[in-house]
C-alpha cells in the first residue's frame, strides 16, 4: 500500500502533467489564432486595394462619360443653331 508522501507525489506530478498538457494547448491556440489574425489582416489589405482600384476605375469612366456628354451636348446646340441661320 502507497504511504501517503508517494500518494502526494503522484498527485503532483499528475497536476504537472496537466498543467504542461494546457501549456501546449494554449501554445497552439495562440499560434492558430496569430496564423489566422495574420490571413485576415491580408486579406482586408487586399479587399481594401480592391476596393480603391474600382473606385478609380469608375472616377476615371464618369469623368470620360461626362466628358464625352458634353461634348456631344455642345455639337447638338451647334447643330442646332446652325439649322436656325444657315438654310
Amino acid at each position: 500500500m502507497p504511504t501517503q508522501s508517494e500518494i502526494n507525489l503522484i498527485a503532483e506530478q499528475l497536476r504537472q502533467a496537466e498543467v504542461n498538457s494546457l501549456r501546449a494547448e494554449l501554445r497552439h491556440l495562440r499560434e492558430m489564432t496569430d496564423a489566422r489574425l495574420k490571413l485576415l489582416e491580408h486579406a482586408s489589405l487586399d479587399h481594401e486595394t480592391r476596393l480603391r482600384a474600382a473606385t478609380d476605375g469608375v472616377t476615371s469612366f464618369k469623368t470620360w462619360s461626362g466628358l464625352a456628354n458634353g461634348g456631344s451636348s455642345i455639337l447638338a446646340l451647334l447643330a442646332l443653331v446652325k439649322s436656325f441661320f444657315l438654310p
